[in-house]
């Protein structure tokens, strides 16, 4: 829980990010236990296959609810009967 605790203290991190969304939802202590499950688990998987970790950054979550919610929207006006064509941006 120490480490849980100090990964949510760091600026432009993942497991910051997942704290902030879960804290709003869920309280302090129980997100906190959330970033603790979250790091047991990448230790694991960095141990059993050997490789590094990947930071993913503290936007991921953001840009992950942005697609989510875009598909979700597309479905449902489609289901509407709306035609809807989508527009690659460059990036």
């Amino acid at each position: 829980m120490q480490c849980a605790w100090a990964a949510t203290r760091t600026k432009g991190t993942y497991l910051r990010g997942k704290y902030d969304s879960l804290v709003v939802r869920r309280g302090k202590k129980k997100a906190l236990i959330a970033v603790g499950h979250k790091i047991l688990i990448a230790a694991y998987f960095i141990l059993k296959d050997k490789t590094a970790y990947k930071e993913l950054g503290y936007e991921y979550l953001q840009n992950l609810k942005k697609d989510k919610q875009i598909d979700r929207y597309i479905k449902k006006l489609t289901e509407l009967g709306a035609k809807v064509e989508l527009k690659k941006e460059a990036a």
